[in-house]
């Protein structure tokens, strides 16, 4: 049995030598699977990568949630396929000890965690990552992260400081991207200079905005919220007995991959979301992306996130909307949703309502903070929880200034952890039936990495990323990205030849 505390009995993945890996890949089983037994040998092939350089153990981690995701997909083959082989009847041989083998590439997956870094149209960059408001500024006693990408949180931010945008400032709209420069960068600089760093992070929240105040670890288990996470599992489930256990038998294809022919319902944005409903893709899924009208994606992300894709436009809180959703949803294997508490109620999407409307679905829940404790129907983000939870006082350069993550861990992560739990939830509700939540945040995430011992940081190595880069079709021209990690009984993970088209495709199955 596999223990998901550090210091319990965890039984060894085979394939895994690293005494670090070995531990989070139990603790992450553990969590996504409890005691099943892992269905496959787990081959990691190369060094930890100095291409991920932290106090933290990001690139095990990394491997630890890819690993898992893979894991998971060649249990739920095996149950498909009704045999002892991942995938079917792949050829590729067994592992030492007649399992079937996945793979993973270390190098391959230190890129994937920093995919949007490598993305390309037509060979050239994108818009910077974050927009300049986006970022810490110094506050009055400390430090305060903001977040203002999207033209409706940056208004929210300049609202919560009682500034008006100046007569040239640019609103970029979501279509265009986010700005290289913003006029506003010194006024929103001496505004928060003279204001509580927790002062600034309740305003900005109170006017709908996005913002996070920088805390060291200690101070934020002893935060209400803080509590309330570090209680969660990594992966939290619910069953509901409503639904018969669903069939889903595999084509006729001789090799089919774990989740051919699978629906999957996407109702995520940005990076944690779509990362794990794309690699659901990989794995053969038929996934649809749904996206409101009126708030686009960023190009970055709408691109990034949107390979091996179907994508449509739906108004959700509209009445044709709202029926057309849950029409999808009586079509549908999967959800996976990034929607707060709130929303969850007003389209009709917690779990007991789609339990009873929609029984033998499995859902996949994803937020910033979990959806209890007082910062329940919190927005956040990646960089954002990097700044309450402590991470970005872990990587400080100097003791002062806040660091960062060498990549969106928190994202990428916690992406491959609901791809994971979304393919477990598949296996369940195959074996014994009913409807299955599985619940992730990005702030649980961030307390198993920090619950981690501390590492030593390796110097920054030249990226490998070239041997992991594909091209995808788009209006835009060829798209550059990063290919799906792992393998399959030695088959490569491929993205489906689909074209990215954001929002051009009917909302039907």
């Amino acid at each position: 049995m596999l223990a998901g505390r550090r210091g319990g009995a965890v039984g060894r993945i085979v394939g895994v030598a690293d005494a670090e890996r070995q531990t989070l890949l139990g603790q992450a089983w553990s969590s996504v699977a409890g005691e099943s037994a892992v269905p496959a040998e787990l081959r990691v092939e190369g060094p930890p990568s100095g291409e991920l350089p932290s106090t933290l153990p990001v690139a095990d981690a990394a491997l630890a949630c890819t690993g898992v995701a893979l894991l998971a997909a060649a249990a739920l083959g095996a149950q498909r396929s009704g045999a002892q082989r991942s995938g079917g009847q792949r050829s590729g041989g067994q592992g030492s000890d007649g399992r079937p083998v996945v793979s993973l590439r270390a190098e391959q997956v230190a890129a994937a965690v920093r995919s949007e870094a490598y993305l390309r149209v037509d060979g050239a960059p994108l818009e910077p990552g974050f927009a300049p408001l986006s970022r810490f500024w110094r506050a009055a006693d400390g430090w305060v992260r903001t977040h203002a990408n999207y033209p409706w949180h940056r208004r929210a931010l300049l609202a919560a400081l009682r500034l008006a945008p100046a007569p040239a400032a640019p609103e970029p709209a979501a279509v265009a991207g986010v700005a290289a420069e913003d006029p506003m960068v010194d006024t929103v600089a001496s505004a928060i200079a003279e204001l509580p760093a927790t002062e600034v992070e309740d305003r900005v929240v109170v006017a709908g905005g996005v913002a996070a105040a920088l805390r060291h670890p200690e101070q934020w288990l002893a935060h209400p919220h803080g509590a309330v996470v570090a209680k969660q599992p990594l992966v939290a489930t619910t069953h509901y007995p409503t639904g018969a256990p669903r069939r889903r038998r595999h084509t006729a294809d001789p090799t089919p991959l774990p989740a051919a022919g699978i629906r999957v319902l996407d109702l995520t944005r940005v990076i944690a979301g779509p990362v794990a409903t794309r690699y659901l893709a990989a794995l053969g899924a038929d996934v649809l992306r749904l996206d409101p009208p009126d708030r686009p994606e960023l190009p970055l992300h709408r691109l990034d996130g949107l390979v091996g894709k179907r994508s449509a436009l739906v108004d959700a809180a509209s009445p044709d909307g709202g029926q057309q959703l849950h029409d999808l949803l009586a079509g549908a294997d999967v959800l996976v949703h990034g929607y707060r508490p709130g929303a969850l109620a007003r389209f009709g999407l917690d779990g007991a309502e789609l339990a009873r409307r929609h029984p033998g679905l499995v859902v996949v829940t994803l937020s910033a903070w979990g959806s209890e404790g007082p910062w329940g129907d919190r927005r956040g983000f990646d960089s954002i929880v990097q700044s309450a939870v402590g991470i970005a006082a872990r990587e400080s350069p100097d003791g002062d200034r806040p660091g960062a993550l060498p990549c969106q861990l928190l994202d990428h992560g916690t992406g491959y952890l609901c791809a994971a739990a979304a393919l477990d939830g598949l296996r369940r509700q195959a074996e014994v039936g009913g409807t299955w939540v599985r619940e992730l945040s990005l702030a649980r995430t961030a307390h198993w990495l920090l619950g981690e011992p501390a590492t030593e940081r390796r110097p920054a190595v030249p990226a490998t990323e070239s041997d992991w880069l594909t091209e995808v079709p788009s209006a835009d021209g060829p798209v550059t990205t990063v290919t799906p990690p792992g393998s399959l009984d030695s088959t490569p993970l491929r993205w489906p030849e689909l074209p990215l088209r954001y929002g051009t495709d009917a909302a039907r199955w």
